[in-house]
C-alpha cells in the first residue's frame, strides 16, 4: 500500500491563494452561506440589496464594492412577485442603477422543494441554463419538509446545494430564520435547527434588531469578519431600501478615576467634610477615598483640620452641598 504524501513545514509553499470576493467584506466568491435572522429583521430586503449590487456592479448597501458581476438568480418562497419587483426596483433606484436592464432572475415557480429529485433536477437545470454568478433562496423553511434539527437529513439539503456551487462554479446566498429572542447568542448559534447550518457556510450575514436599530455581522471562514454594522431601512417615495448608518466617532468618555470622584466632590463643598461622608458621597470605597486624598494632599490641593478636608482653593459652585446631608439627601450625619 503507498503511503501518504507528506512534506517538512517549512518547505510548504509560501504564497498561498488570496481571498477572492463576490462583495467586498460581505460575501466570498463562489462561497454557500446562510443570510439569517429572526423574523422581521429586513433580511430579504438585504437579500435583495445584494442580488442588485451583484446584479449591477453597483456597491452593496452604497458602500461595500461588488468585484465579481454577473446575472443573479433569484427564488422568492413567501413574497409575491409584485411585492419582488417593487422592492428591487426601489433598490435599484436607491443605487442608482437601471432597472429594465438588470440581469436579475426570478423563479417563478410556487414552490420548490430541495428535499425532492425532481425540483433538484429542475433547479440544477435552471442553473446550468441561467449560469447566475448568484443563487439566492429565500427562506429555507419554505424549500423543504425535512427536521431542521436532524443533522442527517438537513446535510443531505446542504450537500446539495454545495454540489450546486462546485459544478457550475456560483456563489449561494440560503436566507434562514433564527430563533426568536435569541440576541444572547451568537449569531450563529442563534440559527434555528441544527448546527450543520451554521459550520455548511463559507460566507454568513447576520441581522439583529434592538428596538428600532438594526445591526449586521459578517462571518467568513477564510477571512476577518466584522460586527455590529449599524443599517436603516430608509423609505423616499417608492423607494424603499438598507443603508449603512455612519458611527459615531466620538470616543465614548471615559468613566472619573477616584482622585477625580473626590476632587469634584470637594469642590461642589463650603466647609471640610470627614473621610466618612466623602465616602458617601462619592460612591466609592472608603481605601480608594483614602489613596485619593493622599494624592491630592501630596500634591497641595486639599488641606486638612479637625473637621475634615477641603480644597485648598475651592472652586466656585452654583449649589453648594451640606456634607452633613441636611436637605440633600447624599450623607448622613455620623453617628
Amino acid at each position: 500500500m503507498n503511503p501518504l504524501p507528506v512534506q517538512r513545514a517549512s518547505q510548504l509553499e509560501c504564497n498561498g491563494p488570496q481571498t477572492q470576493w463576490l462583495v467586498q467584506d460581505l460575501w466570498t466568491d463562489q462561497a454557500v452561506g446562510i443570510l439569517g435572522g429572526e423574523p422581521k429583521c429586513c433580511k430579504s430586503f438585504l437579500a435583495l440589496d445584494v442580488a442588485v449590487s451583484v446584479a449591477s456592479g453597483a456597491a452593496c448597501l452604497r458602500q461595500f464594492p461588488v468585484r465579481r458581476r454577473g446575472p443573479v438568480l433569484l427564488f422568492p418562497a413567501e413574497d409575491s412577485l409584485a411585492v419582488v419587483r417593487q422592492r428591487l426596483e426601489g433598490i435599484a433606484a436607491a443605487a442608482q442603477v437601471p432597472f429594465a436592464s438588470l440581469p436579475v432572475n426570478v423563479i417563478t415557480a410556487p414552490s420548490l422543494r430541495l428535499d425532492t429529485a425532481t425540483d433538484r433536477k429542475r433547479l440544477a437545470h435552471t442553473v446550468q441554463q441561467q449560469r447566475p454568478v448568484l443563487l439566492i433562496l429565500d427562506p429555507l423553511i419554505r424549500l423543504h419538509r425535512v427536521d431542521e434539527n436532524d443533522a442527517t437529513q438537513i446535510a443531505a439539503l446542504l450537500s446539495f446545494l454545495r454540489q450546486l456551487q462546485r459544478q457550475f462554479h456560483l456563489a449561494v446566498l440560503l436566507v434562514h430564520h433564527a430563533r426568536k429572542d435569541s440576541n444572547g447568542s451568537r449569531p450563529g448559534q442563534a440559527l434555528r435547527g441544527s448546527s450543520e447550518l451554521h459550520g455548511w457556510g463559507d460566507s454568513n450575514l447576520y441581522m439583529r434588531r434592538k428596538g428600532s436599530q438594526l445591526t449586521l455581522s459578517t462571518e467568513h471562514r477564510a477571512a476577518p469578519s466584522r460586527d455590529h454594522i449599524p443599517l436603516q431601512l430608509n423609505e423616499s417615495g417608492s423607494v424603499v431600501a438598507l443603508e449603512v448608518l455612519e458611527r459615531d466617532e466620538t470616543p465614548p468618555e471615559s468613566a472619573p478615576t477616584p482622585t477625580q470622584q473626590v476632587r469634584q466632590a470637594l469642590a461642589q463643598l463650603t466647609q471640610p467634610i470627614p473621610v466618612a461622608q466623602l465616602q458617601k458621597l462619592c460612591g466609592i470605597r472608603t481605601a480608594k477615598v483614602c489613596s485619593a486624598l493622599a494624592e491630592l494632599s501630596n500634591n497641595g490641593e486639599v488641606i486638612r483640620n479637625a473637621r475634615g478636608y477641603q480644597l485648598k482653593l475651592p472652586l466656585p459652585v452654583a449649589r453648594p452641598i451640606d456634607p452633613i446631608g441636611n436637605g440633600n439627601g447624599k450623607c448622613s450625619p455620623p453617628t
